[in-house]
């Protein structure tokens, strides 16, 4: 027996590409870890348990971690994504840099040379980051197939337009474009609440 509603959803979200909306995904802060920062903090050879999957090779795991700020004010489980990376990463927003007192730059992950120090503790140790620690950039997800269909490539800025009850427009949105992405613009909490987003809502694209 055919599943109705789960039809429907497909006809709605293909309806909804077509007229160049994609879906919001609202990124918690978060932390990338290198396998030697892993091991420092929960101990040598410990392997990350997989709570659940996300896109790109991604998963949320059930280990947290605290941060604490040059103020020794703390912003305790935050969540480790896996698998490990080469560099360790942390992602907050402006609202927790007024917490940790920080200063951490607007950037692209991966991009960390230069930014932020912040400690980080773990059931087995601390470390001490010299650099890693940035707000990430607005950003969107694309498959091959969706930017091939609406003439985007990989690494373009385009300007989104939110609808709803605070109507707004995000300029200079970076898209990255890979064949294990889902369609989708990851904001921060920061820019969510002062759009009235939630995971899910949908916002349209318009390409300068």
């Amino acid at each position: 027996m055919y599943d109705i509603k789960l039809i429907q959803d497909t006809i709605k979200e293909v309806v909804s590409e077509m007229n160049g909306e994609i879906k919001v995904g609202v990124s918690q802060r978060h932390v990338h870890l290198s396998r030697e920062d892993l091991d420092t903090l929960f101990g040598k050879g410990y392997e990350l348990t997989v709570s659940k999957y996300l896109m790109g090779r991604e998963y949320a795991s059930e280990e947290f971690v605290t941060l604490v700020g040059p103020s020794l004010k703390s912003i305790e489980k935050v969540r480790v994504l896996g698998p490990v990376r080469k560099n360790t990463q942390v992602e907050i927003s402006r609202t927790d840099t007024f917490t940790l007192k920080v200063s951490p730059p607007v950037r692209p992950s991966g991009d960390i040379k230069g930014s932020e120090r912040l400690v980080l503790v773990g059931p087995k140790g601390s470390v001490y980051l010299k650099e890693g620690v940035i707000i990430a950039n607005r950003h969107i997800h694309l498959t091959p197939e969706y930017a091939k269909d609406h003439g985007i490539s990989d690494n373009d800025y385009v300007d989104v337009e939110i609808e709803g009850i605070k109507p707004t427009r995000f300029y200079g949105v970076q898209v990255r474009v890979r064949d294990d992405f889902n369609v989708e613009m990851h904001i921060d909490t920061d820019d969510a609440n002062s759009a009235g987003l939630k995971n899910g809502a949908k916002v349209r694209i318009i390409k300068k």
